[in-house]
């Protein structure tokens, strides 16, 4: 039997294909076809340097092999596959109890999916993920393309609706699509898709018509951004996916939802307060929004939130940039409600998520740290508990 030896994959059910891996990898081992993206195990050096910047953990998942799963076999896969069976040295029981030697228990007892990736909600319905490839896009056409932010506003934050006529596409709130852009890069290849969340809910931008909503972001140097806050109505758009099986919201009417955001990193949650506008109205007392921009001129959605009771949605703005007024930021909105979010971390009905910058993800678990403490909670212990059961969700980027 060939030694034994730890493979890095990336699960293809999580992984969202936004590329960011293979972007990040030095080494060039990360691939991908029109369906999935891939570790070539013949180069992979398990430097980790592409875990880090994946949104979903999805990246960071690993099995023990005898012979290391090829680009073919990982090409094609729809979910990973079950950890492998090594017989002991009598050919009786299993590895898993039983290790050949403690190498080899070692390398099982690291062979896991990451800790980054979480299950969805037991509620939640099933998502369908990548209906349409690289190979097979959606054609949608844009039925609205509408600036969010002030003109006077550093940030011009879009509002893009696109119509899918007849092509069935079932997505739901806190999946993705990967937008195609036209052209090539500098060294004469196809520009990857990019990826963005919706924000509409499942039955349409608008009840009952088959379209979706996304929220972009004009990036200076941004080229697919660029591509797609200028298109125009009428144009036609390529989209791949949807993406996304864990970062869904939960259909249970008792769950409550606490959700942290920065900028466009709202969209989802728009789509979350939408569905629970369209199918529980009179629901009061669910959700909170903590969503931070660096002046009101910049923050997406700022007018219609403020039109939403307070009682149906407690809505907490944090602006970092605005003249005259100290920097205040998502955690230190946090801090201030310590007293509703400590009872919401004691609530075993309240589902977390947070989406936006990457930067913002530490300075929120460092308040979520002290709020529970403060509570007679042990953060660390509670958020691995609320990780596994699907009811604590990080997307950041």
């Amino acid at each position: 039997m060939a030694e034994p030896q730890k493979q890095h994959l990336i699960d293809p059910e999580f992984c969202i294909r936004c590329y960011t891996c293979e972007e990040t990898c030095p080494i060039e081992a990360i691939t991908h076809n029109d369906d999935n993206v891939v570790v070539d195990a013949s180069i992979c050096n398990l430097c980790m340097d592409c875990i880090s910047p994946c949104p979903t953990g999805s990246i960071d998942s690993w099995r023990v092999v005898a012979e290391p799963y090829s680009l073919e076999d990982q090409l094609g896969w729809m979910e990973l596959p079950e950890q492998q069976q090594f017989a002991d040295e009598d050919g009786g029981s299993d590895i898993g109890v039983e290790a050949l030697d403690e190498d080899i228990a070692a390398l099982l007892a690291q062979a896991h999916k990451g800790s980054g990736q979480v299950a969805a909600p037991s509620s939640a319905s099933k998502p369908s993920i990548n209906l349409r490839n690289l190979a097979n896009p959606v054609e949608g056409k844009i039925q609205g393309n509408f600036r969010l932010t002030s003109p006077d506003a550093d940030s011009d934050v879009r509002h893009i609706i696109i119509n899918l006529g007849n092509t069935t596409f079932p997505v739901l709130e806190g999946q993705s699509v990967g937008i195609i852009c036209p052209g090539t890069d500098e060294n004469g290849k196809p520009h990857l898709p990019r990826l963005y969340s919706i924000s509409s809910p499942r039955d349409g931008e608008r009840p009952n018509v088959n379209n979706i909503s996304l929220t972009i972001k004009r990036e200076k140097l941004g080229v697919c951004s660029n591509y797609v806050c200028d298109l125009a109505k009428g144009d036609v758009v390529k989209l791949t996916g949807p993406f996304g099986a864990s970062f869904l919201m939960p259909d249970d009417p008792q769950a409550k939802l606490l959700m942290i955001c920065t900028g466009t990193g709202s969209a989802p949650f728009r789509a979350f307060t939408m569905r629970r506008q369209r199918v529980l109205p009179e629901q009061n007392g669910a959700l909170k929004l903590f969503f931070g921009a660096r002046t009101p001129d910049s923050l997406p959605y700022f007018g219609p939130l403020n039109k939403i009771p307070d009682d149906f949605l407690d809505t907490h703005f944090a602006f970092s940039r605005v003249e005259g007024q100290p920097k205040n930021y998502v955690q230190d909105e946090l801090r201030l409600a310590a007293a509703s979010i400590a009872e919401a971390l004691k609530d075993p009905q309240t589902y977390i998520y947070i989406c936006g910058m990457k930067a913002m993800e530490e300075g929120v678990d460092s308040a979520l740290y002290d709020i529970a403490g403060k509570a007679s909670l042990d953060w660390n212990t509670l958020k691995d508990e609320m990780r596994k059961s699907g009811r604590y969700h990080v997307e950041t980027y």
